[in-house]
């Protein structure tokens, strides 16, 4: 059929005077014009059919995967090996004389059809990432890197081809030769080499994933992971400034992840205070007295005291003498009434580590640590109820006949002077 088309134009051209020649070039002009609108109509009607059906695929579908490959374009963008299939095929039957004309058109065709498809997988890799992050696993498994994986693997593959196209039946050769090549390769991706085993051990190992509050000092990190790539990790630190870490370095370095704490539903807040030991004492009558006014140590005085009556009676102790037998101290009660005070504390979770301990004493005091976890997690509220705590303490201690350690001031110095002059 298009032969017969072929032979009527270059006859009727040839009854208008044309030589043979000059005929022939101007059918073979006419005919490429031609496959050229044709090509472009393919294109169009292919992209318009495609686009349609799709539509109606993706509005009686209650998925969203096929909202995502239409958002993606996956589909249309396979309307654009219609012009290439056209191309391909009607171009032998009008450029019959021009082999050379047909082979260069041919390879064109055949590189423009690998890139299509390259770029139609770039897509399909692109919506598949964006249907994982639907599922609640993409936050303990993520597949960037992999997805980087595959598209270098794509790239690497399509750009054999094309070569292999080029070259025609020197494409063997070229294959065989590849492998000189193999530590160029090696060079050129050591970082995503790297990275993509670094992934696998992340992944593998639920070390990290996005979302995680991670520090590493050596590359000055310290907030969210926000991406976890092929290469790189990327963290907001909370200063809002971006830190991107290698993500092999995860592995071959230290870092430390919050998220444990995150997933226990507590904040440890983990902090002392100096007593001065000058001023910690047995506790007289007088004081005992006042203690058990104290609401959050008040039962704790009463039960210690008299059991300790009982002991003292028991060993016929003198207790004219507070040294002799057993005498509560003013540090103990204060330490029992921590206790008190925070497990009367709503802001505290009283089901984690809860203590309130005696350290090893100093040249700066006796140290009293509080070690507990507080229920708000959030930086700003974790801060402001740790603050509220040892405001409290702090306020607190002078009623219990103590003294928090404090280096001399020079403010100390100058009343120590007045004194003296006075």
């Amino acid at each position: 059929m298009i032969e017969q088309i072929n032979a009527i134009l270059h006859d009727w051209l040839s009854s208008t005077g044309l030589s043979h020649s000059n005929a022939s070039l101007l059918q073979e002009t006419i005919g490429v014009f031609v496959i050229l609108i044709i090509s472009i109509l393919g294109f169009f009607i292919a992209k318009l059919l495609i686009i349609r059906t799709l539509h109606l695929v993706v509005a009686r579908s209650k998925n969203k995967w096929d909202d995502i490959l239409a958002e993606k374009k996956v589909f249309s963008k396979l309307s654009y090996l219609a012009p290439a299939i056209i191309i391909n095929f009607f171009i032998p039957y009008i450029l019959s004389e021009s082999q050379l004309l047909i082979r260069i058109i041919e390879l064109v065709t055949s590189i423009y059809i690998v890139l299509v498809v390259l770029n139609v997988i770039s897509s399909v890799l692109n919506a598949f990432y964006d249907i994982y992050q639907t599922f609640e696993i993409a936050k303990e498994k993520p597949v960037k890197g992999y997805i980087q994986v595959a598209k270098i693997f794509a790239y690497i593959i399509a750009t054999v081809i094309i070569i292999t196209i080029l070259l025609g039946d020197n494409s063997l050769g070229w294959l065989a030769g590849f492998g000189a090549f193999s530590a160029v390769l090696m060079l050129v991706f050591k970082d995503p080499i790297l990275g993509f085993v670094g992934g696998i051990q992340l992944s593998a190992n639920k070390m990290v994933r996005i979302g995680d509050w991670i520090e590493m000092p050596k590359y000055g990190a310290d907030g969210n992971v926000t991406d976890i790539t092929l290469t790189t990790v990327k963290v907001q630190n909370w200063n809002k400034t971006i830190t991107t870490i290698p993500t092999y370095a995860l592995i071959t370095d230290y870092f430390k992840n919050w998220r444990g704490m995150e997933d226990s539903g507590g904040r440890r807040i983990k902090r002392s205070i100096n007593i001065d030991m000058n001023s910690i004492k047995f506790c007289t009558t007088e004081m005992l007295e006042r203690f058990k006014r104290i609401e959050y140590v008040s039962e704790y005085v009463v039960k210690t005291e008299s059991a300790l009556e009982k002991y003292n009676s028991r060993k016929n102790i003198d207790n004219s003498v507070l040294v002799n037998g057993r005498r509560q101290t003013n540090i103990g009660v204060f330490r029992a009434y921590l206790k008190g005070y925070l497990s009367n504390n709503p802001k505290v979770k009283n089901d984690m580590t809860f203590l309130v301990r005696q350290l090893q004493p100093t040249e700066g005091g006796i140290p009293i640590e509080v070690y507990v976890f507080s229920k708000d997690q959030e930086w700003a509220k974790y801060e402001d109820n740790q603050a509220d705590i040892f405001d409290h303490i702090l306020a607190v201690i002078p009623q219990f006949d103590l003294r928090v350690f404090q280096s001399p001031t020079g403010r100390d110095f100058q009343n120590l002077n007045k004194s003296q002059l006075t």
